[in-house]
């Protein structure tokens, strides 16, 4: 299962604990998570569904580039991590 974990400048706005997911992309994977923590999704995307600009989200350390389609692939043992 993939991790998602988010810093502590976010968890100060909104309650959005670690959690472990499963998803293909990285759209799948941030879906199954907003589907356990709702509150978090209008947090880290837009009304268009594009990574906020104030949000940065990272793949296996690396940062993406594609903040709106999020079709980076994922591995069960990946880890995203998002950022303030």
């Amino acid at each position: 299962m993939t991790r998602v974990t988010f810093a502590k400048a976010i968890q100060r706005h909104v309650d959005c604990p670690p959690a472990d997911v499963v998803g293909d992309t990285l759209r799948g994977a941030l879906d199954a998570y907003f589907e356990i923590h709702p509150s978090v999704r209008r947090y880290v995307l837009d009304d268009q569904n594009a990574v906020r600009r104030h949000v940065a989200v990272f793949l296996d350390n690396e940062l993406i580039t594609d903040r709106v389609s999020l079709a980076d692939a994922i591995e069960p043992t990946s880890t995203i991590s998002v950022f303030q």
